[in-house]
């Protein structure tokens, strides 16, 4: 696996060592190990420094100063048992989606040995929060029931849409959008779960395309899949035909929730997408080894897939093996890079763009943003890295490769300008969503999205360079 496989992850963002305490340490000795870090959590941990539990000093007052309990004693009487953890390497953006989905403050952070490594805290993962997001995450979490959830949905799609009239950056707003979706999809799987029983083996569902990227925009319909592990004396069949009828009431209540079927059936109700972990190697590598071109270009939404609920672990064990060969398939990477080539950003020789001649529109998905996700995804899987967005990955490659600051800097601004004129960009006569009249925009818009599409060509040039097409 190569050296630069990394994604951001959780060690990046720790500010300080953690502070910590074995169970039979005293109430009092946590107190004063709090006060002398200035922090108001403590985690209990074993002597292999695994952690078992959480103290606060919110904790303190409620389970030993108000009633008139000892100081002196054991902190494993009064520790919250059962910490919510992830590794270090783990992305943010799941460290978030578990604070809301657990109702939590603090998250522990763990090495590759379950050894503690540090705490994060809310204000560790949130650079800003937006207004609301607390109620709709309430909403989202006690429905009882489809159309209970389905009215949350469709509240997070109204939220969304008025941060976008807002003028909020695509970014942040993307992200934020696909954290609430998550929820949304992780309650749609419990209501599930509780209708349908499922085979008693680990499994996980996958999110690809934009839902794998954390790039949603406010209409989105499902790409979805199921990963289940299977032992050698296991029949995949019959454990596909197990979680087949989960899947597809999954796959049913999401509709219901607003999230439309995938007309290209892409989804973890189709038995093609429901497989176990030596199949979903088995399509990685039939692509990789066997695909043309063609098929490579119908398979690119499946690189970009992303854990949403179940066994986490099954997910990264399948990204740890794609990434481990996929830098040594230089024929796959060059097919890849060939499809990308395909069509270029629209602009004009002699007018600033150039425009469907029958709508005078301009798409900004196939023209524009995808441009730069086809690009970034070659190189995340040439250079291993893990990360999945396309700004993570844009800048993880800048990195690995010394690109100058300024000119990832300038990628990562055009490719924002383009989605956040996807988010805010009404549906035009004649066309469809993400398409747009360059008559529509002012002159400033026009400047910008003119140079966004030059970074969009510089970056085509790139990989025209690395792959010699």
């Amino acid at each position: 696996m190569s050296s630069a496989q990394r994604s951001g992850g959780l060690t990046a963002l720790l500010r300080r060592p953690p502070v910590h305490a074995l169970p039979e340490a005293s109430i009092r000795e946590a107190l004063q190990r709090m006060d002398a870090a200035r922090v108001g959590t403590v985690v209990i941990v074993d002597p292999a420094r695994r952690p078992l539990g959480m103290l606060t000093l919110r904790d303190v007052i409620d389970r030993v100063v108000l009633p008139g309990g000892d100081l002196g004693a054991p902190v494993a009487g009064v520790m919250t048992g059962g910490v919510v953890a992830l590794p270090g390497d783990a992305s943010a953006h799941l460290a978030r989606l578990m604070l809301a989905r657990h109702g939590l403050r603090h998250l522990v952070v763990t090495d590759g040995a379950g050894q503690l490594v540090g705490v994060l805290s809310r204000s560790d993962l949130y650079a800003s929060r937006f207004a609301g997001s607390d109620d709709l995450v309430e909403a989202i979490q006690s429905a009882r029931g489809v159309v209970s959830l389905a009215k949350a949905a469709a509240r997070v799609r109204e939220a969304a849409t008025a941060m976008v009239e807002l003028g909020e950056g695509s970014g942040a707003l993307g992200e934020w959008i696909a954290m609430l979706n998550d929820l949304v999809v992780q309650a749609v799987i419990d209501l599930a779960e509780a209708e349908i029983e499922v085979p008693l083996v680990p499994w996980c569902w996958l999110a690809f395309g934009s839902e794998g990227r954390l790039e949603q925009t406010l209409a989105t319909d499902q790409d979805n899949g199921l990963i289940f592990a299977c032992s050698a004396d296991d029949d995949p069949e019959a454990l596909r035909a197990g979680f087949l009828p989960f899947a597809r009431r999954v796959n049913e209540i999401l509709d219901a929730c607003g999230f439309p079927l995938c007309k290209g059936e892409v989804m973890a109700g189709n038995p093609r997408w429901c497989l176990s972990l030596g199949e979903w190697r088995a399509c990685f590598a039939g692509w990789m080894h066997s695909g043309t071109a063609d098929d490579l270009l119908n398979a690119t939404i499946f690189f970009d897939f992303r854990p949403l609920a179940g066994d986490w672990q099954l997910a990264a064990a399948l990204q740890r093996w794609l990434l481990g060969i996929a830098g040594d398939t230089p024929l796959f990477l060059r097919f890849m890079a060939a499809n990308a080539l395909r069509s270029g950003p629209p602009l004009g020789v002699l007018r600033d763009f150039s425009v469907d001649r029958e709508t005078g529109l301009i798409d900004l998905k196939r023209d524009g943003s995808r441009v730069f996700v086809d690009a970034a995804r070659i190189y995340a899987l040439a250079l291993g890295v893990a990360e999945t967005a396309t700004v993570g990955r844009l800048q993880a490659a800048g990195e690995a490769l010394s690109w100058p600051r300024r000119e990832v800097r300038a990628l990562v601004d055009a490719f924002g300008f383009i989605q956040q004129l996807r988010l805010a960009s009404p549906r035009e006569p004649g066309g469809g969503a993400n398409q747009i009249a360059p008559a529509s925009l002012n002159e400033l818009e026009r400047t910008f999205l003119k140079e966004s599409f030059r970074q969009a060509r510089r970056l085509q040039q790139k990989l025209q360079v690395r792959y010699q097409l």
